[in-house]
């Protein structure tokens, strides 16, 4: 029987919720030094302890899968584990999360290969609202089990548009985004880059945008499908089609944009 990858990764969250939720009271406390996760990030204790939630969730349905993850890297499990890939980031927005900034998630997907093109299922939680995005391929996206669509709005003067411009290179990606940033009243980072993306597909902000290439590809998997299925778009900031390696090492960067008309125009006012 095919597994149900929709209910196992709703269930992965549940565990996540449960396993983080005696850590949430400490989290603001000074945390022990746990070495550097496969991303390059340091852990910290609730990381692990989501991680291990939904490493426990999959092997308790018995499946095979390599695990892709921002903590501890790339593990194979079961007798078969390149039957199914798992990209896990399981929490985004450690930071917010540590400094009791409510805007933190996990996010998981599921694909055929290593690679971004084939996830076929999709979900990312908003840990702190109760707020689950997910999707599976061919079948749109939803809330909290609601249907959801992009917005409408193509005017970039009255956009909402997220910016992520945490990085060293400051210096050479500021002039890049000057023009854009002069055309909108409304620019947002929030610092949870799976839960931005969400937010892209279910028209709460118009478009979501991140030239650093610093981001990795486990904090995007399970958003890129989302944000498609939605009927959103993300691309290159050379408006081609998005696809990377699916490992915690890999960088990318994208636009994505509620409509084309909108996501034209931020094509066009950022240099390359």
């Amino acid at each position: 029987m095919e597994a149900d990858w929709l209910e196992i990764l709703e269930e992965c969250k549940d565990n996540v919720q449960k396993r983080i939720a005696p850590l949430l009271k400490t989290a603001k406390q000074p945390q022990p030094s746990l070495g550097i996760g496969a991303g390059g990030d340091p852990i910290k204790q609730i990381d692990l302890a989501a991680e291990k939630a939904i490493i426990k969730t999959l092997k308790e349905h018995r499946l095979s899968f390599t695990l892709i993850s921002e903590e501890s890297g790339i593990k194979a499990y079961g007798s078969n584990p390149r039957e199914n890939y798992v990209t896990a980031d399981p929490i985004d927005g450690t930071t917010n999360l540590t400094r009791g900034i409510p805007f933190y998630a996990t996010s998981i997907a599921v694909s055929t290969k290593p690679e971004l093109k084939t996830v076929h299922t999709a979900l990312v939680a908003d840990l702190y609202h109760d707020v689950t995005y997910t999707a599976r391929k061919g079948e749109g996206a939803k809330r909290n089990s609601q249907k959801i669509a992009p917005s409408k709005q193509a005017e970039l003067a009255e956009a909402v548009i997220g910016v992520d411009l945490n990085t060293y290179k400051a210096r050479e990606i500021a002039p890049r985004l000057i023009a854009l940033i002069e055309r909108t009243k409304h620019i947002r980072h929030l610092g949870a880059n799976a839960l931005e993306l969400c937010y892209v597909a279910d028209g709460t902000t118009d478009a979501f945008i991140d030239i650093r290439g610093k981001l990795r590809t486990t904090d995007t998997a399970a958003a890129w499908l989302i944000i498609k299925e939605a009927g959103a778009k993300i691309t290159t900031p050379n408006g081609k089609p998005l696809n990377a390696k699916l490992d915690p090492k890999e960088k990318l960067t994208f636009i994505a944009a509620a409509n084309p008309k909108i996501h034209k125009a931020i094509l066009s006012l950022i240099k390359g």
